[in-house]
């Protein structure tokens, strides 16, 4: 993260500092990548390679037999030497299935909690980030298969639990997942109506993010409120990143 601060005003006190943050979303995939190798260590690096300060992930196995008992979230942030929140939208014994937020940023969990599902249970989270003097609010999720479900979903991630709650407004706002709506889709639409797609605000050409060996479709999405200015958008495509998972990470270079 960089701190600008903008020269004085008129006043002659200076205006308050212009943070840049890198904001990712990276649908892991429990970790197994396109060649079906289990390896943690390898998202790691494919963060690492583009020093995200906001990471939101989705798809991490906690404690599964199934990618042999690995807590994929704590194993992923001491790697990149970041805290972390972990959401469990699934839980079955003391398996856990779910969502986090890393940053080596002061946070706080605000809520982690289930969405209304029909098909595979999901869930969101929501984390308050201190950047300077502000106070980011930041959610991240992973929506259902089944339109009906997505809709449910969306509008009360939207509503007064979670967004649309006091404690959130007037705040700088970021919305990441992998929300399985490509644009043309009434889940996009409505987040679009609430807040800004940021990779077209930042006057970079929207890229599709899967599959990750030849992406067709874009469901991943990071959304901004009206006070945070997105200047940079890169879907990270390399050969690392198209091994790692069956999504490619999204990267959003923002400003507040």
């Amino acid at each position: 993260m960089t701190d600008q601060t903008a020269p004085a005003q008129s006043t002659g006190r200076p205006s308050p500092a212009r943070h840049r943050l890198k904001i990712l979303s990276y649908n892991v995939h429990s970790c197994i990548g396109t060649d079906r190798r289990l390896d943690p260590g390898r998202v790691a690096e494919v963060i690492a390679a583009v020093e995200p300060d906001v990471i939101g992930l989705q798809e991490l196995d906690v404690g599964r037999s199934r990618t042999g008992g690995i807590d994929q979230a704590h194993a992923i942030a001491s790697l990149l030497q970041m805290e972390f929140h972990f959401h469990a939208a699934l839980n079955v014994a003391e398996e856990r299935y779910g969502d986090a937020i890393l940053t080596a940023l002061p946070a706080r969990m605000v809520k982690g909690a289930g969405l209304p599902s029909h098909g595979e249970q999901r869930g969101a989270l929501w984390v308050e980030i201190d950047v300077g003097e502000h106070k980011l609010q930041v959610f991240n999720t992973h929506l259902g298969l089944l339109g009906s479900d997505r809709m449910r979903q969306i509008g009360e991630i939207l509503g007064p639990a979670w967004i649309g709650a006091p404690a959130c407004q007037g705040k700088p706002t970021i919305l990441i997942g992998d929300f399985n709506a490509i644009p043309l889709t009434a889940t996009y639409r409505t987040v679009a109506r609430r807040m800004g797609d940021a990779p077209l605000l930042s006057g970079t050409k929207a890229r599709a993010t899967f599959p990750s060996r030849f992406p067709l479709l874009r469901i991943d999405h990071v959304f901004v409120s009206g006070d945070i200015t997105p200047v940079e958008t890169q879907v990270v495509s390399t050969p690392l990143s198209r091994q790692a998972s069956d999504h490619l990470p999204l990267l959003v270079t923002v400003e507040l």
